[in-house]
């Protein structure tokens, strides 16, 4: 059976839900934005798929959701009219020696998941891996079930692909999803607007991060390389294009400024003892974004009436996703 489905928010779970509605139901999306969502934190997200490396801070039921996302994304981009980059090649976690002990506490809080574990390995495997980061670490770790993809490129394509499937926009509007016209037009109204649900759910709460985005051509990096720091663990992501995305920063604030003096230059300077190519690096921006949290950081689908909501994805949007919204289009009856 087809319904009339609403899909509100067209951040990272708007569009995976309009993308798997749009096959069998007629979707309209609700935006409050435009088509560039640019508020939203799927769009700002280095979109790492980390579910070894993220078990350090999360249940091991989310590692594994995780795991079960990462398998579906192939087929999920798959759909799409254009290209997006999809890599699987693993995770290198590298520490400088003054920084040996927060390597080691890393690799003794990271929780078993299937036969998926990390391998301890020497500078002569650091330079296998990553040939341009020879004589710079003696110690590190490797984590081969995981992978990223480029967000901003998913963040076009699905917006073509849903524009020629039939799609209808509504940019620019902020809905009630409890108002008589939206609940008396649709059979279903999926809730996929993050922060935006704020004043419905008082339990959200926004996590701000920051990221910077290098045009780095004399960096060669051929994967995500994760670098054990004083404070937290900061991250450089490939992307295409001799583009890099060097982010970390956690912080408990509501406030979506700018990024701060302090936060962009650790980025950048950690990132610097990584590859000193990043020297010469071209700043193309820094972002700033709020992650939608609950108090315990973990994720809900639920449903009430004919609203399906899904929020709370924390720091793991890329990562769980696409095992979301599947457990959301179930609900569908």
């Amino acid at each position: 059976m087809s319904y009339k489905i609403a899909v509100i928010g067209f951040g990272l779970t708007g569009r995976l839900a309009a993308l798997e509605l749009s096959m069998l139901h007629q979707v309209t999306v609700f935006e409050a934005g435009d088509e560039q969502a640019l508020d939203s934190a799927g769009r700002v997200a280095a979109a790492m798929l980390a579910p070894l490396a993220e078990s350090v801070l999360c249940e091991q039921d989310l590692a594994f959701m995780g795991l079960d996302s990462i398998a579906r994304w192939p087929a999920i981009l798959a759909q799409l009219d254009d290209e997006v980059f999809f890599q699987q090649q693993g995770t290198l976690v590298v520490a400088h020696q003054q920084d040996k002990g927060d390597l080691q506490s890393f690799a003794q809080r990271l929780k078993p998941l299937l036969g998926h574990q990390a391998h301890s390995l020497t500078s002569t495997h650091i330079n296998e891996l990553e040939p341009e980061l020879s004589g710079r670490f003696n110690q590190g770790l490797y984590l081969p079930c995981e992978g990223q993809i480029d967000n901003q490129a998913f963040y076009q394509a699905s917006y073509k692909t849903l524009q020629a499937r039939g799609v209808s926009f509504e940019f620019g509007k902020t809905i009630d999803i409890n108002s008589e016209s939206i609940q008396g037009a649709f059979d279903y109204i999926i809730d996929c607007r993050g922060l935006g649900a704020k004043s419905v759910s008082c339990k959200l709460r926004g996590v701000r991060g920051e990221v910077a985005r290098l045009y780095a051509p004399e960096v060669k990096l051929t994967r995500p390389i994760r670098l054990m720091h004083p404070r937290y663990p900061i991250y450089i992501a490939p992307k295409p294009k001799h583009e890099y995305v060097i982010g970390a920063t956690e912080i408990e604030s509501q406030d979506n400024g700018p990024a701060t003096v302090r936060s962009t230059l650790e980025l950048l300077s950690a990132a610097y003892t990584v590859h000193s190519g990043f020297a010469e690096a071209r700043l193309l921006n820094i972002q700033t974004g709020l992650r939608p949290a609950f108090s315990d950081n973990r994720p809900q689908v639920s449903k009430q009436g004919k609203v399906i909501s899904i929020n709370g994805l924390y720091r793991h949007g890329y990562l769980l996703a696409p095992s979301l919204v599947a457990d959301a289009v179930a609900k569908i009856e």
